[in-house]
């Protein structure tokens, strides 16, 4: 049975298909001594040799199990491995993973805070950061501003940002009773685009003051997970995950 290599590589190397496929069109990558190419399929049992950026990949599988852990993360941190600026990323709070590397799925801005996942499974990853795949991700969001009923059907409805259009599949408001102009709200988007959500909101006239993402999928952000700690998933979790978007 042949794969794409592009899912193939992701998956023996951990790193997600998007840097492969960037890595292959900068003729990175080697198999069996070539040049590997987008698209090109191949047979896992023919895989003698796989280079990437000069360094040999094993390519042994038999051991390999799909792990899954989230993170709380607190504002102030970045989602990048290394920054220049020498900001706290969030990477430096995970746990060691010897002969493998986190892959993040998705990200939060530095004054974000919330729900993150990681994983090894690079296939895992690409699917759930997919937009064809309408992941959900839910988010607690105070904002500042004038909010009625017509701002909230246009939220909805979709509003015109940076890279296209954007909406709430959900949107409703926590405590409507309370009074001022900070007030609570919960939504739901099928995507990750960057500063989607504090776009939307500035696009009515209104601010995002706290943004927290409390669910990504059937992932909820534990309660008791303080910010700055991290929890594995036990293996029911990880196998409900990938049965909900096809992943063996």
């Amino acid at each position: 049975m042949t794969e794409k290599v592009q899912k193939i590589l992701s998956r023996v190397s951990c790193i997600s298909r998007r840097k492969i496929e960037k890595m292959i069109n900068t003729g990175s990558i080697f198999i069996n001594g070539k040049k590997a190419l987008i698209g090109q399929r191949l047979n896992n049992k023919n895989l003698d040799e796989i280079i990437i950026m000069g360094k040999l990949i094993s390519i042994k599988k038999i051991d390999f199990k799909t792990k899954i852990i989230i993170y709380n993360k607190p504002e102030g941190e970045i989602c990048t491995r290394y920054d220049p600026k020498q900001r706290p990323t969030v990477f430096e709070k995970l746990p060691f993973f010897k002969h493998n590397n986190w892959i993040s799925v998705g990200r939060l801005d530095i004054n974000s805070k919330g729900l993150l996942i990681f994983t090894n499974n690079g296939d895992l990853a690409n699917k759930l950061m997919h937009p064809n795949n309408k992941i959900e991700r839910e988010y607690c969001m105070r904002i500042f501003g004038k909010i009625n009923k017509n701002t909230m059907n246009i939220l909805k409805n979709g509003v015109k940002i940076k890279d296209g259009y954007a909406s709430f599949k959900k949107i409703e408001a926590i405590n409507d009773k309370k009074s001022g102009q900070n007030k609570w709200f919960k939504g739901i988007l099928c995507e990750g685009r960057n500063r989607e959500i504090r776009s939307m909101w500035n696009k009515v006239q209104c601010q995002v003051s706290r943004l927290i993402r409390i669910r990504y999928g059937n992932i909820i952000l534990p309660k008791n997970l303080k910010p700055g700690h991290w929890l594995e998933l036990n293996s029911i979790l990880v196998n409900d995950l990938c049965n909900s978007i096809s992943i063996k």
